[in-house]
């Protein structure tokens, strides 16, 4: 009866937590959905103002901005997104369906969804590179750039290309390109580097909901495979002013990669290192990520 009883106790208090997390993620913003084609993008809003899109990496979803949407949210109109393959957004089957092109139509949809011609668009991970290739591709519809902890796609592939330790630091990419990488995940071990207890029960409901096929799709659709090469052409430069935030603690890319990136933009480059901050730079230094963009975006003016 004791242990029963104990049980009992002990479920109280982790479904209280659930309860608990579940009203913080609601109170960050309403929920709703834009069309990208036929996959429905799941999204998170709140505020007025000029829009601010904000994509999520691997593997996370729209609640890794929870510390930057209430401050950003004050001048903007916030829309953190779940990436297609991920959480509530519709995960299609194949790898073709998460090729790059499909991933920035999906920032592109959001975009008209809300009746808007272009937005800020702040991005980590792998919504970095979409950031990128979203402002490269939709430069009229692109006003600033945010992007954190991702180097330039053309400063990682020479740093792939050149350098032995970023070719080391990639070899979990290479794994997850392979065929069946996605059967040894698992919702928990993908939550791994979520340090709050209370968010790190959210991750792994949202991942539970999430395909790891799909997440994996990312890699084996976008990520570049050996032998590795420099492009052949340059890319197209982003019009727009950047700002760039890099953990430096991040194992798995490099900052090596960051050198040069002024080369591929047209306007102006402001970067930020935190050294005590690693790959998940928007939680491990919360406050200054939040202060920083907010202040910047202040600086560098309003979208209309």
């Amino acid at each position: 009866m004791i242990r029963v009883a104990c049980r009992n106790v002990i479920a109280s208090v982790v479904y209280a937590a659930l309860l608990h997390v579940s009203a913080v993620a609601a109170e960050l913003g309403e929920h709703g959905f834009a069309n990208s084609g036929d996959v429905k993008i799941h999204f998170v809003t709140a505020g007025e103002g000029p829009l601010l899109v904000m994509i999520h990496g691997f593997p996370d979803y729209w609640y890794t901005w929870r510390a930057q949407m209430p401050t950003l949210a004050k001048q903007f109109k916030v829309v953190a997104i779940d990436q297609r393959g991920y959480n509530r957004s519709d995960q299609p089957e194949g790898v073709e369906n998460y090729a790059m092109p499909k991933l920035v139509s999906d920032v592109q949809a959001v975009i008209r969804h809300f009746g808007r011609d272009k937005a800020v668009i702040v991005g980590h991970d792998w919504g970095g590179a979409v950031a990128w290739k979203y402002a490269m591709a939709h430069p009229e519809m692109t006003d600033r750039l945010v992007i954190l902890n991702l180097p330039h796609p053309y400063g990682l592939q020479r740093e792939l290309t050149s350098n032995p330790d970023q070719q080391k630091a990639s070899a979990y990419a290479r794994h997850f390109q392979q065929p069946g990488a996605a059967s040894g995940l698992t919702a928990a071990g993908l939550s791994f580097w979520v340090e709050d207890e209370h968010a790190k029960a959210e991750y792994v409901a949202a991942f539970e909901r999430s395909s790891f096929k799909g997440m994996l799709n990312y890699y084996k659709a976008n990520y570049p495979r050996e032998p590795y090469q420099l492009p052949a052409d340059d890319p197209p430069k982003v019009k727009c002013p950047v700002l760039m935030i890099h953990g430096l603690k991040d194992t798995a890319l490099l900052p090596g990669a960051l050198n040069d990136t002024w080369q591929w933009l047209e306007k102006d480059l402001t970067l930020v290192t935190l050294p005590n901050a690693g790959h998940f730079v928007q939680q491990d230094a919360a406050q200054i990520v939040t202060q920083t963009i907010s202040n910047w975006l202040t600086v560098r003016g309003s979208a209309k």
